[in-house]
């Protein structure tokens, strides 16, 4: 089969397009003919590698999938060959006190399809058995492709641990990441008030169209102090923050009192400072995201089914020009998802 691998880590010109293997599985698990892969910074901190994080190399990217079934285990009952699917991203045990109770990123076996096991960048990826979901043809591939991790994740962040409400004042960052426009549909399905930030005059539109009520763009404005403007400095509720060391600081400056922060990623670093005072005396509170549960990825691809979230996509590249997909999302010129397409 084709796929795109890197043999060690580095740069972007360790991609290479290739003749592999076509993955054997086993008795309980799934070989899925991969239609559409979509891209996460997650595909960039993989191929350069992160200090603790074994990945077996050469190594596939790739964790948001859509396909077709194209074998089946032994062992499974429930799943027939040539039927629609979506791959949940993360892999876990199903049977520990952290999955049953649907918390299955903390499961002492999670793992990230494309991330410690091969992924999506390639004509076949396999999976267990219960991490395949059938849909419908409702969606092109490119569509389904664009919805695993980020919705997911977005439904982690402001469901699940911030427990936003309706009302609420919510600054959600990078409206063009496939975070942020998922984020931004979640928020005003649930009935709060959106602020969010962007990088480029271009994006503005496409953020409103989303439903965003306030655009700031960060790079003409400090968003901070932006934010205490559009709220008469009472700041906002809930920060969705996915940045890192560029915004960290002053996203807890946006907060208002007893305000909610709730962070999943470091694109532009993982490191940053904080005044401890800051924090108590405006009982201010930071929740730590990974991902999210099989239940709730259940949840979020029920409300795509019936139209209530649209799956953004920014472009779409043939998987043999991973290459210049990844550079698109490097270069933040996206809005929504880059997709790949077998």
């Amino acid at each position: 089969m084709k796929a795109v691998i890197f043999k060690e880590h580095g740069d972007i010109d360790q991609l290479i397009y290739i003749d592999v293997p076509e993955p054997k599985i086993g008795p309980d698990e799934i070989l899925v003919r991969v239609r559409a892969c979509a891209l996460n910074h997650l595909d960039i901190w993989t191929r350069l590698g992160m200090p603790g994080v074994p990945i077996p190399l050469p190594h596939i990217l790739g964790c948001d999938i859509a396909g077709e079934i194209s074998k089946i285990g032994a062992n499974v009952k429930n799943l027939k060959a040539s039927e629609r699917v979506v791959l949940a991203p993360g892999i876990s045990c199903g049977s520990c006190a952290w999955c049953l109770s649907g918390w299955d990123s903390l499961c002492a076996r999670f793992q990230i399809i494309g991330l410690q096991v091969d992924g999506g960048y390639a004509e076949f990826v396999k999976v267990p058995a219960r991490n395949v979901i059938p849909v419908s043809s409702r969606l092109s591939w490119e569509e389904w492709a664009a919805c695993p991790l980020v919705f997911l994740t977005a439904w982690h962040m402001l469901v699940t641990r911030a427990e936003l409400k309706k009302g609420e004042r919510v600054l959600i960052h990078a409206a063009g990441s496939g975070v942020g426009s998922a984020a931004i549909q979640i928020a005003k399905w649930i009935g709060a008030e959106v602020l969010t930030t962007i990088g480029s005059e271009e994006k503005e539109k496409c953020a409103k169209q989303l439903g965003a009520n306030h655009v700031i763009n960060y790079r003409k404005t400090d968003f901070s102090k932006e934010v205490r403007r559009l709220t008469e400095n009472r700041g906002v509720e809930v920060v969705l923050e996915h940045t890192g060391t560029e915004t960290f600081a002053q996203s807890l400056a946006t907060l208002s009192r007893k305000g909610r922060l709730v962070t999943c990623g470091v694109t532009s670093g993982a490191s940053t400072s904080i005044d401890i005072r800051f924090l108590f005396i405006h009982q201010l509170s930071i929740l730590g995201c990974y991902m999210g549960g099989c239940k709730e990825l259940d949840r979020v691809l029920e409300l795509i089914e019936s139209g209530v979230f649209k799956p953004i996509v920014d472009s779409v590249f043939p998987l043999a020009d991973a290459k210049a997909a990844q550079k698109r999302m490097l270069e933040r010129k996206n809005f929504g998802k880059i997709v790949l397409k077998t």
